[in-house]
């Protein structure tokens, strides 16, 4: 052609190559997006919860135990041999497992790896690094509170 530059002609395959390039990235974008939307579960939020009622004591004879819904996770509230009510986090601290009463052992047990915690929630046995948190425990005539942060 006369009158057309060489390195006119290349600017304009250079242009047409970025064009198609991030044309087929937006189209991967675009494809992948709702796939990846899918795939991640979208964050559930709930509202903090400090107080909860979590039974009465005419359901908790002494020497036995009961796991309740605390917020998000379960708690775990105890009434011992001698009649002392007490609640934890009923979430085993080695891997999330959920912890249960043993009146048999008179303890916390995890079953899944044969975990121990005493009735004060300090780890005595098995594989959990540290104790249960512990929560404070209200009595309200036959209702028990259990509150966050004892």
């Amino acid at each position: 052609m006369p009158g057309s530059d060489e390195s006119s002609a290349v600017s304009r395959r250079g242009l047409l190559t970025w064009l198609l390039g991030t044309s087929l990235v937006a189209t991967l974008v675009a494809a992948l997006y709702p796939v990846f939307r899918f795939v991640m579960p979208p964050e559930v939020v709930e509202s903090p919860v400090n107080r909860v009622l979590a039974g009465t004591l005419s359901e908790l004879p002494p020497n036995s135990g009961k796991i309740f819904r605390f917020g998000p996770k379960p708690g775990i509230l105890i009434r011992t041999p001698n009649g002392d009510v007490r609640a934890f986090a009923a979430v085993c601290t080695h891997l999330a497992c959920t912890v249960q009463y043993r009146p048999d052992m008179q303890n916390i047990w995890c079953a899944c790896h044969n975990g121990h915690y005493d009735l004060q929630g300090k780890n005595i046995a098995g594989p959990p690094p540290r104790p249960l948190e512990a929560y404070k425990v209200d009595i309200a005539g036959n209702d028990v509170y259990v509150t966050r942060g004892a």
